[in-house]
């Protein structure tokens, strides 16, 4: 399934500086995947990154309202306890007409896309098991840190590899993700990397976690699996 975005010109970094992100979905596996893939990329390129989380509707828009200076993109499911289909966009962004939200749906469609558009969210991004869609989405508002030039990358910035999945899928991975992969394969545990790394095992945990999240496994038995 395949992300649907709104035209480039609104995929433009928040003018405030806010790199904050407000997640809105009654998923909780959802809310912790995306919050476990942006603190690693976050890491690898430097920075930290607020992740708030709501179940609905009427506690986004408190948090909204309470931290919206902070607040560099809402991600909004169309379906939550308290809100079905559009009418969640429609009163948020009646609320706060300007607040970066961006759609998430678990059905590709464009119809629904358009009117989401229409009713003031800047994208419209498609659910999926690995979420690259949305994390490439949040990557190209700045959020992780300013998107290198054409040319040699600045030794400052993550330098993204190619790796290729069991279905033949092309996934972007940082330096540091090629590098955990590689020992993760090799049997090393999160001690055993953290140290090799210098970093904290909840660093490498948080690694981990993106990885089996990028390739659709649930353990590190069945990723090894997988790549061998």
């Amino acid at each position: 399934m395949h992300a649907l975005v709104a035209p480039p010109a609104h995929a433009a970094p928040d003018p405030h500086g806010a790199t904050g992100l407000l997640v809105v979905d009654d998923h909780d596996l959802l809310r912790l995947g995306l919050l476990t893939l942006v603190q690693a990329h976050a890491t690898d390129s430097g920075r930290q990154i607020k992740v708030l989380e709501s179940r609905t509707l009427q506690e986004a828009m408190e948090l909204y309202g309470r931290y919206r200076q902070r607040i560099g993109l809402v991600l909004l499911d169309l379906h939550l306890p308290d809100a079905h289909g559009l009418s969640g966009l429609t009163a948020f962004v009646k609320a706060f007409p300007e607040a970066p939200v961006v759609v998430l749906s678990g059905v590709n469609d464009p119809g629904l896309m358009r009117h989401a558009l229409s009713r003031g969210a800047r994208a419209y991004l498609a659910k999926s098991g690995d979420l690259k869609e949305v994390i490439g989405y949040i990557r190209s508002l700045g959020l992780f840190g300013p998107t290198p030039a054409p040319g040699p990358a600045a030794p400052t910035e993550p330098v993204l590899r190619s790796v290729r999945n069991a279905d033949g899928e092309s996934l972007q991975l940082t330096e540091r993700q090629v590098q955990v992969l590689e020992w993760v394969l090799a049997g090393q545990s999160n001690r055993d990397i953290a140290e090799r790394a210098h970093l904290s095992e909840g660093t490498v945990k948080n690694h981990v976690s993106a990885l089996l999240l990028l390739f659709g496994v649930r353990s590190r038995a069945q990723l090894i699996s997988l790549l061998r």
